[in-house]
C-alpha cells in the first residue's frame, strides 16, 4: 500500500496553498523576477499602489499602452457591470446575480451515441475512453458554420485523483506531524493500483472534442456529432519539427523517434487562428518511475525536469513509463500537441519547435506581418516565460496552407530588466552559448533541453509562469505568476516585502511598437495579489476592490472580445485565503485599473480552470477541477475528503455519485452580453 498525505498534491496544482508551488528545479543564479521587481519599485510606491495608470503610462511610454489622460478619458469607471458574488467556502458553485451557471459536461458523461452510461463503481478503461475525461482544465471553442451558437468544445483532461475517483481504495490512518513529531495527523492511505485502475486513469487523461449547440438559450451536447473524439494517454501521435527523429527520442518500440502514444498532464492550451486545438503537456515528471542506468547521458536533463518523480504507478504495467526500461521515453513528453479537429481520424502532432518543458498553455495571436506568435509559460518556481514566432505567415483564406506552420520558427525566452525593459532571447543553435561546447549538437538538443538552454542565456526566473495571454485590443500581454513560497528572505528588501510569495502577481508586457513578433518590449506589474487589508502582504488592488474582489494565486486567464481581462485562480482555500478559487473580472484601463470583482466561485476543494468567453460575449465557459479535494480546513467538513466521505458531491449531490469535475456554461438570464 502507498501512503499519501494528500494524493497528487506534491506534484500537481491543487486547491491547497501550501502545495501549489512545484519543486523549483532551476539550478542557476539568474536574477529572479522578485529581485527585479524589488529593485524597480520603492516601498512607498508599493504601499501607495504604484500600478495606477499614471505610473504605467510614464514607464511604458508610447509603446502600446494608452497615456494616463487617454486611459482616464476612455474609462472613468469599471468596464464590468454585475453584482459581485460574496467570497467564501461551501459545497457548491455560485455565480453573479442575474446569470445562470449550467453544468454542461461532467466526468464520465457519454460523448457518443454508443457510449455506456457512467457507473462509478464499475468503471472500465473501455468505457472511460468513450466518456468525458477527468479534471477538465483548458476549454476552447471552434465555431461550426461560423456560429457562436454551434461549434466544437475542446477540453483538456490534466490528471486524475484516484482517492476521489475510485471506491474502496482509501483508508484513513495517522502519522507523525513533520513539524511536531509528538503530534499525530490524519493521512489517507491509498491501495496500490492494479492494471485496470491504471488503464482507467490513462483513458481519463488527454482531451475531448465534442460538438455542442445552443438551443433555446441553453447549451447541449450533440452526442451524434461526427467530429466527436476522445484523445487519451494511448492515442497514436506523431513527433514533428526539428527534434523529430533525434536519437534522443528513439525507443525500442519506436526506433524512428517519430511516433509516440498518448499525451499526459495537459493543463492549459489554445486554439490556433486556423482552427486547430492545442494541448500543452505540463507536469510530465510524475508519470515516470524506475532509475536510469548509471552514467546515462539523460541524467542531467531529467534532473532539470524532476524525472522520475513516480506519483503514478503506470510504469509497473507499461514499460515505457519505467526509465530503466525505456530511458528515452520522457523526452517524448513535455511538448505542445496540435490536433486537427475537423478530421476525427487525424493523427495529433507533437510540435517540437515550441520546446520541451512544463507547458502551461499556448495562446496565440497573428502579428502585423502575418506571422503567428504563441506565448508559453513553464509552470515551475524559478522557471521562464517563452514565445514562439512562426517563420511562415498565416493564410486566412486557405486553412490547409497553415497545416505545418508550427514546425518552423524561432523560440524565445524572456529576460526582464529593472528599468522596465525586456528582451526576447532566441533559442537558436550556434548562437551565444548554445553550441556543441555546451552540449548542444543541434537544434534538436536545444528543444529537448529547453530549460538548460534558457539557463545559459540568462533568462529571468519567474514565480511559476502559467497562462500568458496576448490582448489584440490593447496590444498588451498578460502573464499569470501563481506564487513562489520558496523565495528566500535574503531576496527581500524594503522595496519588496514579499518573501515566500504565497499569493502571486500579474505582469503586463507591451511589445515594442505594438508588434507581438518584436524581440524587445516593456513590462510592468499589473497586480500583486493577496489580501490588501494585510499590510505586510503588499497587495496592490485598487481601493475600489471590495473584500470579495481580491484574490490570490492567478493561474489561467482570458481576454474577451472587448479586450477585458478575466482571471481564474488555483490555491485559494479556507486556511490560506478564506475563500475558494473562482473567476474574477480585472480592470486594466483608466481610473479603475487594478480593480477586481468576483464573478463565479467554485465548490470546496476545487480549482477554477478555463476560462473562455465566446466572441459574441453571451457565454462564458469555465472548468471546475478536482472538487472535493480537501475539506479538513473548512469548518463545514473538518476532515480529509475521499470517495466514501466527500466534502462535496458536486455537481449531482446524489449519495451514489462521487464528486465530478465539470465544465459549466454561464449565460445571462434573458440573454445578452456577459458583465
Amino acid at each position: 500500500m502507498t501512503e499519501q498525505t494528500a494524493p497528487r498534491h506534491a506534484v500537481f496544482p491543487t486547491s491547497r496553498l501550501e502545495d501549489a508551488d512545484g519543486e523549483g528545479l532551476n539550478p542557476t543564479n539568474n536574477r529572479t523576477m522578485g529581485e527585479i521587481v524589488a529593485a524597480r519599485f520603492s516601498r512607498r510606491d508599493i504601499l501607495r499602489g504604484a500600478l495606477a495608470s499614471t505610473a504605467i503610462a510614464a514607464t511604458l511610454g508610447p509603446v502600446a499602452l494608452l497615456t494616463a489622460d487617454e486611459a482616464k478619458a476612455e474609462t472613468k469607471g469599471s468596464r464590468f457591470s454585475f453584482t459581485e458574488v460574496e467570497a467564501g467556502v461551501d459545497e457548491t458553485h455560485h455565480v453573479a446575480s442575474g446569470y445562470d451557471a449550467d453544468v454542461l459536461l461532467r466526468w464520465g458523461d457519454p460523448l457518443f451515441t454508443d457510449s455506456p452510461a457512467f457507473d462509478p463503481r464499475n468503471q472500465t478503461p473501455e468505457a472511460q475512453a468513450r466518456q468525458f475525461g477527468y479534471n477538465n482544465d483548458y476549454v476552447g471553442f471552434i465555431p461550426l458554420d461560423g456560429s457562436n451558437e454551434h461549434g466544437l468544445l475542446v477540453v483538456n483532461h490534466e490528471y486524475t485523483n484516484d482517492h476521489l475517483m475510485f471506491p474502496g481504495i482509501v483508508t484513513v490512518s495517522e502519522k507523525a506531524d513533520e513539524k511536531n513529531p509528538d503530534k499525530k495527523v490524519p493521512v489517507l492511505v491509498v491501495k496500490d493500483a492494479d492494471k485496470t485502475r491504471v488503464d482507467i486513469e490513462m483513458a481519463a487523461h488527454g482531451g475531448t472534442v465534442v460538438e455542442i449547440r445552443k438551443v433555446d438559450g441553453k447549451w447541449q451536447v450533440v452526442r451524434e456529432g461526427a467530429l466527436n473524439r476522445r484523445i487519451t494517454a494511448e492515442t497514436e501521435m506523431e513527433l514533428t519539427g526539428p527534434a523529430a527523429g533525434s536519437a534522443r527520442l528513439q525507443t525500442v518500440a519506436d526506433p524512428s523517434g517519430r511516433k509516440v502514444f498518448g499525451t499526459i498532464n495537459n493543463c492549459a492550451g489554445g486554439v490556433t487562428p486556423w482552427g486547430t486545438y492545442i494541448m500543452a503537456e505540463e507536469n510530465i515528471h510524475g508519470y515516470f518511475t524506475g532509475k536510469l542506468p548509471e552514467g546515462h547521458k539523460e541524467a542531467a536533463n531529467y534532473k532539470r525536469m524532476g524525472i522520475p518523480e513516480g506519483t503514478y504507478q503506470w510504469g509497473r504495467f507499461h514499460d515505457r513509463f519505467d526509465v530503466s526500461k525505456e530511458p528515452n521515453e520522457p523526452n517524448r513528453f513535455g511538448w505542445v500537441v496540435e490536433v486537427d479537429v475537423m478530421d476525427p481520424n487525424s493523427v495529433p502532432k507533437k510540435r517540437t519547435a515550441l520546446g520541451r518543458f512544463k507547458h502551461e498553455g499556448a495562446e496565440s495571436i497573428v502579428s502585423r506581418d502575418g506571422r503567428v506568435v504563441f506565448y508559453l509559460g513553464d509552470d515551475e518556481r524559478f522557471d521562464y516565460v517563452y514565445k514562439f514566432v512562426t517563420s511562415g505567415r498565416f493564410n486566412a483564406s486557405d486553412r490547409a496552407a497553415n497545416r505545418d506552420l508550427l514546425d518552423e520558427g524561432t523560440l524565445y525566452v524572456a529576460r526582464f530588466a529593472e528599468d522596465g525593459a525586456m528582451e526576447w532571447l532566441p533559442l537558436v543553435h550556434g548562437e551565444g552559448k548554445l553550441t556543441a561546447e555546451n552540449g548542444f549538437e543541434s537544434q534538436a538538443d536545444i528543444l529537448i533541453e529547453t530549460r538548460r538552454a534558457a539557463d545559459l542565456l540568462g533568462a529571468t526566473p519567474m514565480d511559476r509562469p502559467e497562462d500568458v495571454q496576448p490582448n489584440g485590443t490593447n496590444g498588451r500581454v498578460y502573464v499569470m505568476l501563481t506564487n513562489n513560497t520558496r523565495r528566500k528572505d535574503d531576496q527581500v528588501d524594503a522595496a519588496n516585502p514579499r518573501a515566500k510569495n504565497a499569493f502571486g502577481h500579474i505582469i503586463e508586457i507591451a511589445e515594442e511598437g505594438g508588434d507581438f513578433a518584436a524581440t524587445k518590449g516593456r513590462w510592468e506589474v499589473l497586480l500583486k495579489c493577496g489580501d490588501p487589508s494585510v499590510a505586510e502582504v503588499g497587495a496592490t488592488f485598487s481601493t475600489e476592490t471590495t473584500k470579495n474582489g481580491w484574490f490570490g494565486m492567478p493561474d489561467n486567464c482570458a481576454v474577451d472580445t472587448d479586450g477585458r481581462l478575466w482571471v481564474s485562480t488555483d490555491g485559494n482555500s479556507p486556511k490560506g485565503t478564506g475563500r475558494t478559487d473562482g473567476l474574477w473580472a480585472v480592470d486594466t484601463e483608466g481610473e479603475a485599473r487594478g480593480t477586481s470583482k468576483l464573478f463565479f466561485r467554485v465548490p470546496v476543494g476545487a480549482e477554477m480552470c478555463g476560462p473562455l468567453i465566446l466572441d459574441d460575449m453571451q457565454t462564458a465557459f469555465v472548468a471546475v477541477q478536482h472538487p472535493g479535494d480537501g475539506g479538513e480546513d473548512w469548518k463545514g467538513f473538518g476532515r480529509l475528503s475521499y470517495y466514501e466521505d466527500l466534502s462535496t458531491r458536486w455537481p449531482d449531490f446524489q449519495p451514489d455519485m462521487p464528486t465530478r469535475p465539470s465544465v459549466v456554461a454561464i449565460t445571462k438570464q434573458g440573454g445578452g452580453k456577459i458583465a
